[in-house]
């Protein structure tokens, strides 16, 4: 074999290895070794056998050191040949190509328009709606075509072909590809001897890459179906650049165009690795890199705190989080942390206001990267090659955001039996015995998030995922009021009302603070990513409308803690081409630093008692939210609240509660509401009513102890009070004759109205410890004159009137049980 420069031998290797390697560029490999490693396997195996050594030192190493690393690949070799270059898609994923530019020969139903054509887009479960899981021709057609409308010339570059999201497998084989200037007369793609037939997909769920060799510069593109299995049905992304316009790139270059220093490349592991690393060291004063624990594979799961004080929680301080990556095939949302982190840092050192004063208020923590077991295959993959579910999991099986315990239906059974908070509180629902067992039911990447959840006393967080354009608020888990399911209505029914969360109202601002500061996330007009837009143009949905799930990471982080987590969808496109990230990150960055100050939103303090010593784990409510908070170890909390009146409480136990009026106003920043708490004597009572069984326990007097008598006092009688010395004491002395006979009537006529009670009550009511009364309390224990047991110096009365009385009597043994939160 003759592979001399300008051989046909060696055209044949270079065309094999030009297409080979647009081929692997597309999947964007960072490793060119590996490329030329695959590429070496595959052609030496297939196309020449018996390959010379000096082929090794001539061309191989030749080409190695000629291959550029940037998205459009163009290499020169001294034969003058060219590689194709490897364009971006074009965003038939993603959303940038309307449904307007796309044109079919036909179509099977309505849900199957050529709006479904989109490469990884989903099915809906309605069989009568208009979201088919692809674009399916009529088969009664015998010439079939779907048609895109570039709307400028494009340079095409390649096509990747997808099969129908049905339990069906219908997927297309092999089709031509045409172009037109006019959509009137095409050009099939030649070969140079016949029409180019490409060879499609052999199952219906992962994407086929053609490329052509060489780029077709034309506005319009066509591909021709030849052969399918089952139904002629497709989903398809097409590749090309738009050929710049002379005119257009001339307004270009006098526009004034932001853009931040920042890395816009996807990572891997070990480049990710690098980079936060590089970034703790170029920002050591604010910045900290750290883990939170290991996949299961063994992999750290990364961490950026970026604060003032690094490493330490400063009393009166909010703590944020943002995490990615829970499915290990969404990868923007990893991207947009990570360049959060390079922004943060760089505008920190430049002396931007508004970093500087995030930063120095709030400790943010950043983990770009909670599942990197799973990026790591889809990584593999590429943007466009890797499917739908492709590194979704962990290596273990496991959805990490859907993968908490179920902390939902044990809050709610408690509503329902009215135990709620006196007897179970409506904050930090402990989690069951057993669930954080051994037995693989939670992944170690969802305990090493518990675990870090619990270890912060974070106020505010958001997870980012992919596949949609929304932000979604809890409750994230779907279940029907009481009311609702004691009327019997089904899922889905009008008359249902399915239970909110307390907070609706701030969870729906939060939302809203991001969609609405993002540059296209309520541009809704065409509709959600895979179905009609479930957020009626705002941007935001609660998510069990939605789409509920059970042991979400949002239920848990409300019901468990004191954070509020929101879910946001960033996009379409799970793993978009690398040439998207600048768009995604002007698109993002503002909707992130927005959302971040809202952790200064409502009302923040400190609780202590009179000493000023901070108690830890008191209870902070607000009057009208059944929803409760409590304090972190230094006696500092922080309350999310939208602006208003508040009747706050806070409540430790061995304290007295004490309530104050709190208010939130419009201005940035947290209101500051604290609290002095006084001691009180409960922890004492506790181990009286102890001692007695949890019962109600007699109060008696000192003086007749154990006589199980009434005893009443005149509200107005203070015994050694101004008031004793008016009258004389039982030894003797004179008193008023008509005074006393005032006083034997008054008696008597009391004494009458309690034996007329006692006749005509037929059922006594069960006394209390302590009874507040206005008249003479009915009575059927006893009619003996109560008066008659005492002298006449200890009773004081300072009128005539009906004074109001205070009652200590026995109690009847109820076997009450009492806990602290009962007072």
């Amino acid at each position: 074999m003759n592979l001399s420069l300008g051989s046909s031998e060696y055209e044949t290797f270079l065309r094999k290895f030009c297409k080979t390697l647009a081929v692997f560029k597309s999947l964007q490999m960072p490793n060119p070794a590996k490329i030329l490693l695959q590429f070496h396997s595959w052609f030496f195996s297939k196309e020449i056998p018996n390959v010379l050594p000096a082929y090794e030192t001539h061309a191989w190493m030749y080409l190695y050191f000629n291959i550029l690393c940037e998205h459009v690949v163009h290499i020169m070799f001294l034969s003058g040949l060219r590689c194709v270059s490897v364009c971006p898609p074009l965003g038939m994923e993603s959303h940038r190509i309307e449904n307007d530019q796309l044109l079919t020969s036909s179509v099977y139903q309505h849900r199957y328009g050529s709006h479904r054509a989109r490469l990884n887009i989903q099915a809906s479960g309605d069989e009568d709606d208009m979201n088919g899981g692809a674009w399916c021709a009529n088969p009664e057609e015998k010439i079939n075509w779907i048609e895109l409308d570039a709307r400028t010339l494009t340079e095409f570059t390649g096509v990747i072909t997808q099969g129908r999201d049905d339990p069906i497998d219908d997927y297309v084989s092999s089709y031509y590809v045409a172009f037109s200037n006019d959509s009137r007369e095409w050009t099939v793609l030649h070969d140079g001897y016949a029409e180019w037939l490409f060879f499609g997909n052999s199952d219906k769920n992962t994407p086929v890459l053609s490329q052509f060799m060489e780029p077709v510069v034309a506005r319009y593109i066509r591909i021709l179906p030849q052969t399918w299995n089952g139904t002629m049905c497709m989903r398809m992304e097409v590749l090309g650049c738009p050929v710049p316009d002379h005119l257009s790139q001339y307004q270009s270059q006098n526009e004034v165009m932001h853009r931040d220093d920042l890395d816009y490349t996807h990572h891997n592991y070990l480049d990710m690795e690098k980079l936060m690393k590089s970034i703790s060291d170029e920002c050591p004063n604010i910045s900290r890199f750290y883990s939170l624990g290991k996949s299961f594979k063994g992999l750290e799961i990364y961490a950026m705190e970026i604060s003032d004080n690094p490493g330490m929680h400063e009393t009166g301080e909010p703590e944020f989080r943002y995490t990615a990556g829970y499915h290990g095939n969404e990868a923007l949302g990893r991207e947009l942390l990570l360049m959060l982190m390079q922004y943060l840092c760089k505008e920190y050192k430049d002396g931007n206001p508004r970093v500087r004063h995030l930063v120095d208020e709030t400790r943010i923590h950043l983990v770009p990267s909670v599942n990197p077991d799973g990026h790591m295959k889809a990584f593999e993959k590429g943007s466009e090659l890797g499917s739908w579910t492709l590194g979704h999991w962990t290596e273990d099986g496991h959805d990490i955001f859907q993968n908490f315990p179920d902390l939902n239906n044990i809050l709610w059974d408690a509503e329902d039996k009215g135990m709620v908070p006196k007897l179970i509180s409506n904050h930090h629902v402990p989690i069951p015995e057993g669930v954080l067992s051994s037995n693989g039911s939670v992944a170690v990447e969802t305990l090493a998030l518990m675990s870090w959840m619990e270890s912060h006393p974070f106020v505010l967080g958001a997870n980012l995922q992919g596949g949609e354009r929304l932000v979604t608020y809890p409750f994230d888990m779907r279940r029907l009021t009481k009311e609702s399911e004691e009327e019997g209505y089904g899922e889905g029914e009008p008359e249902e009302e399915i239970r909110m969360i307390e907070d609706q109202s701030l969870f729906r601002w939060l939302a809203i603070s991001y969609a609405s500061t993002h540059h296209t996330m309520t541009q809704t007009h065409q509709g959600g990513c895979h179905t009609d837009d479930p957020t009626g143009g705002m941007g935001i949905v609660n998510r069990a409308k939605w789409k509920p799930i059970p042991g979400s990471m949002n239920d848990f982080s409300y019901l468990h803690t004191n954070c509020f987590e929101l879910s946001i969808f960033l996009g379409c496109d799970k793993f978009p081409h690398q040439s998207e990230l600048i768009r995604e990150w002007e698109h993002n960055r503002e909707a992130l630093l927005t959302f971040m100050a809202q952790v200064h939103r409502g009302i923040k303090g400190v609780v202590r008692d009179k000493e000023g010593n901070p108690i830890s784990n008191a209870t902070v409510s607000v009057e009208g939210i059944n929803h409760d908070i409590r304090t972190g170890e230094s006696g500092d909390y922080w309350r999310l609240l939208n602006p208003g009146e508040y009747r706050v409480t806070a409540r430790a136990e061995g304290y007295s509660p004490f309530t104050r009026l709190c208010v939130v106003g419009f201005d940035p920043g947290a209101t500051y509401c604290s609290f002095d708490l006084n001691k009180s004597n409960w922890d004492r009572i506790k181990q009286i009513m102890a001692l007695h069984g949890n019962r109600p326990i007699r109060l008696l007097s000192s003086g007749n102890r154990g006589s199980g008598h009434r005893y009443t006092y005149s509200r107005n009688q203070i015994p050694n009070s101004k008031f004793s010395n008016q009258f004389p004491n039982s030894n003797g002395g004179d008193m008023s004759k008509a005074r006393l006979r005032q006083l034997r009537i008054m008696r008597i006529r009391r004494l009458r109205q309690q034996r007329l009670l006692a006749r005509n009550t037929t059922t006594p009511p069960p006394t209390t410890t302590t009874t507040i009364t206005t008249t003479v309390p009915p009575t059927t224990e006893s009619t003996t004159p109560w008066y008659g047991s005492w002298p006449l110096g200890e009773i004081f009365e300072e009128n005539t009137t009906s004074p109001e009385e205070t009652e200590l009597t026995d109690s009847l043994d109820y076997n009450y049980n009492y806990t602290t939160d009962d007072y």
